[in-house]
């Protein structure tokens, strides 16, 4: 197999081994618990869309583009945020933003966008960039070519960013590490599919979550309580820093008035801690984890932001000459997208491709599987940053392509995240040269975000 480069034989970059034959719903639901991506079958890398029952209701998972446009684009209120996966999630963000749905959605997109419109991005920048820095300064001790797995440092810099961008401070070494420990312990303890998500139990039920996704969620929501109280008492005080915590907290809503209450501010907070941190975390280590496989692209990219980047200046300007990054980041997320699926429900009977789907029926988008699409791109297993360049490339990117999901719930942030990612990338790579550890190959895994399942280990050494 030839990579996008010209160069010769390379390994394909690491996916699970799809599901091969029929499964029994209670073994689909424990292998679905363990693993989203290695439960499903491998036609789904074909299929434009697949029917899949359990006793209790339908899934469709649907690649065809004009499904993916209908749910995302043209008709989003009538495919809510699934009720079967939001309840996996309530115990750490509550009713936020990434998990309501209806008017109160809308009345949390209006307080939200205006803090990341206009020239936010360039005022964000120097966080950004004074966080890449400080990740390097934190890797160069490491720089000796021992095994460093690389995700707990990916988050470490994604998390500072998110502190200082959000209030205005550098986060501490200490609270990284517990927010790191608490974020990947959340993920273990509750997964996207649990029986309270499986059963159709009535709404009015409380719904069971294990003691360990309680505790983690609490020690999250208590981190972030603590920054909310500190952020309100210095807005009282008249010494606010003019930051995006202060924007989206005195922000009102332009239709009601109303500015959010502690308590929905502690869930935005939350969601901008795991959308905001955990994907671009994600993100950021296979990247790396993908030069290293790559070392011609690693090269590529190194010579770039030696050429481009000087670390004593920083200008936003820089980011439009990073174009190598922007690819290899951007191709990164096309393989590894950060959140592998999209859970919608249908609001009412609806037909797809001429099947009936009921109304309540679960409507699966899946990045992981339309990045990969047989059918749709051009060796759809090869890691090649240059096909964004080709016919084929840009038109999958136009319509096979979401990271950030499409339409009205694309990600506020995804413009605060394609500046981020690939200028921590060109900072790294220009500092360090990044090598695989023989033995350690990372096994990708879909849990609230696409992660590897013992970490992602690389050998660090300094260019």
């Amino acid at each position: 197999m030839m990579d996008g480069s010209g160069g010769g034989h390379v390994h394909l970059p690491p996916k699970p081994e799809a599901r091969n034959g029929r499964a029994s719903a209670w073994s689909y639901y424990h292998l679905f618990k363990r693993d989203i991506l290695s439960a499903l079958p491998a036609r789904l890398y074909r299929a434009w869309m697949a029917e899949m029952r359990t006793p209790f209701f339908r899934s469709y998972l649907c690649n065809d583009r004009e499904l993916v446009d209908l749910v995302l684009k043209d008709r989003p209120r009538d495919f809510p945020k699934s009720e079967r996966i939001r309840v996996g999630l309530k115990p750490l963000l509550g009713e936020a933003i990434f998990i309501s749905n209806g008017a109160l959605w809308e009345h949390q997109r209006r307080v939200i966008d205006p803090a990341f419109a206009g020239g936010r991005l360039r005022t964000v920048f120097p966080a950004m960039w004074d966080s890449g820095m400080a990740a390097v300064g934190r890797l160069k001790p490491l720089a000796d070519g021992r095994p460093v797995e690389i995700e707990e440092h990916s988050s470490h810099a994604t998390m500072d960013v998110i502190f200082r961008a959000m209030f205005s401070v550098p986060i501490d070494s200490e609270i990284a590490q517990a927010a790191f420990n608490a974020f990947r312990a959340h993920q273990t303890a509750q997964p996207v599919a649990n029986l309270a998500a499986v059963l159709p139990l009535p709404k009015w039920m409380p719904r069971y979550h294990s003691k360990q996704t309680r505790r983690t969620a609490s020690a999250i929501r208590g981190l972030v309580a603590q920054l909310v109280d500190d952020r309100a008492r210095a807005i009282a005080a008249g010494r606010a820093p003019d930051d995006i915590a202060t924007k989206i907290m005195t922000t009102p809503d332009p239709e009601t008035g109303r500015v959010f209450e502690r308590g929905e501010m502690i869930d935005q907070i939350a969601v901008f801690f795991l959308a905001g941190h955990e994907t671009t975390a994600a993100a950021l280590a296979w990247a790396l984890f993908l030069l290293a496989r790559y070392p011609e692209w690693q090269d590529r990219l190194a010579a770039e932001a030696q050429a481009e980047i000087d670390p004593d200046k920083i200008y936003f300007s820089t980011m439009s000459r990073l174009k190598t990054s922007r690819a290899v980041f951007r191709e990164a997320m096309r393989l590894y997208p950060p959140v592998p699926m999209f859970v919608r429900e249908a609001a009412r009977d609806e037909e797809f491709r001429g099947r009936r789907v009921r109304r309540g029926s679960q409507v699966v988008l899946s990045p992981w599987h339309l990045h990969r699409h047989e059918r749709l791109w051009d060796r759809p297993d090869e890691f090649d940053p240059s096909r964004f360049e080709t016919p084929n490339g840009k038109a999958c990117l136009r319509s096979a392509y979401i990271p950030f999901s499409a339409g009205a719930r694309v990600c506020p942030g995804s413009a605060f995240a394609m500046i981020e990612g690939p200028l921590i990338l060109s900072l790294l790579v220009r500092a360090f040269r990044f090598d695989e550890v023989p033995g350690r190959e990372p096994v990708p895994v879909a849990h609230l975000t696409l992660r590897g399942r013992d970490g992602i280990h690389l050998a660090i050494r300094p260019r």
